[in-house]
């Protein structure tokens, strides 16, 4: 499958056209014709290489919607004109503990999973190319059935956002009865506020943007508190049962140590950089746990899509064209994002000037869509 992308071969380089080829369909895999690809912040990350694990070129992009337009031998969960979608994975060993119970981005095998784009979990120097593209193939243990209900740009950003915030939710027990906060309230906070009305809890919204709190109130949340406010800050002290922190980069997490109930957990799902300093008298005497969590196995990925259909969770996006994607990124940079951006593809597909431009790289390897036999 001749493919075009959108991406970067250095993290200070703008994203633009690539092309390169993915490997003919195997037995147990599917091609997809993506229409709709979702933007997270750690696409941006990835790309500038924040982290410092980045493999060039990078092809950003992990919350797939498209159309099956080829099934290999084997394949019995999708047929030809099928909507699917591709979430945070596309491989794994699917032989070790954590892949016998579903939780395949913990992956113990030799290279850990593979990712949708940037390769191994473990890099090793080979790559994937992620969903700011055409097309993709990958194997059907890693595609997702899209619920009817949903429309192809409100399905997207469930994949990676969605399993992200619920997957906390699912481990802790979080239901009827528990007060749930959530700090961080951009593309997948404002997921987790609607997922954690959903599962029964009480929510309160942690901004640092009061004149957020109508949007807030409207997707369900029950209570805004402004971190920057000492008074409503004392007023919930010791009142969280679990806090999912969505916040993408290094920040103080002391002042959210305060509202956490004894026994509680904070969960970190979108800072891997780590904090200066921890009030650690506050975890110790309150029995406070600092916890984290990486996105969520297909079979939860799989389930926050069906609670979603049923509960008409959306999240609220802006669509935009594959060459918005810099000002995108900007956006995110300057924090002014109140959405989750999500691309249609088909402005890529019928960009002829892209394909003009497009830079030929290296096939991503093809490992990554090696599963069990």
């Amino acid at each position: 499958m001749e493919v075009i992308g959108y991406g970067t071969q250095d993290a200070s380089i703008d994203l633009g056209p690539l092309k390169f080829t993915r490997e003919p369909v195997r037995a147990g895999e599917i091609a997809i014709q993506i229409t709709h690809c979702g933007v997270c912040h750690s696409d941006l990350h990835q790309a500038r290489d924040d982290w410092e694990n980045t493999v060039y070129p990078c092809i950003p992009g992990h919350e797939i919607i498209g159309e099956v337009i080829e099934v290999g031998e084997g394949v019995s969960r999708f047929k030809v004109g099928d909507r699917a979608g591709v979430g945070c994975m596309v491989n794994s060993c699917q032989q070790c503990d954590q892949c016998d119970v579903g939780d395949e981005q913990y992956c113990t095998g030799p290279k850990s999973c593979t990712l949708t784009y940037n390769g191994p979990k473990k890099p090793d120097g080979t790559n994937s190319y992620g969903g700011y593209s055409t097309g993709i193939v990958v194997r059907e243990e890693f595609a997702l059935t899209i619920p009817e209900k949903f429309t192809s740009e409100h399905a997207a950003p469930i994949l990676c956002a969605g399993v992200t915030t619920y997957a906390p939710m699912k481990y802790f027990g979080l239901g009827d009865g528990h007060t749930l906060a959530v700090a961080g309230l951009g593309g997948l906070g404002h997921m987790a506020v609607q997922i954690g009305k959903a599962l029964g809890a009480k929510v309160i919204a942690l901004t640092t943007s009061p004149e957020k709190a109508d949007a807030l109130k409207e997707i369900g949340a029950d209570e805004i508190v402004d971190v920057n406010d000492d008074d409503a800050m004392e007023k919930h002290a010791m009142s969280v049962d679990l806090m999912v922190n969505t916040i993408p980069y290094a920040h103080d997490i002391n002042p959210y140590l305060q509202l956490m109930k004894a026994k509680s957990q904070i969960c970190v799902v979108g800072n891997f950089l780590g904090f200066e300093e921890l009030d650690t008298a506050t975890m110790v005497f309150n029995h406070v746990g600092i916890t984290g969590s990486l996105i969520g196995g297909v079979a939860a990925t799989q389930e926050v899509l069906d609670l979603c259909a049923e509960h008409d969770i959306r999240a609220v996006t802006k669509s935009i064209r594959m060459d918005e994607i810099g000002e995108a990124f900007q956006r995110m940079l300057d924090e002014n994002i109140e959405f989750r951006h999500v691309i249609d593809m088909a402005s890529l597909r019928d960009d002829d000037d892209a394909a003009a431009k497009a830079v030929q790289v290296d096939n991503p390897v093809r490992g990554e869509v090696v599963g069990r036999a």
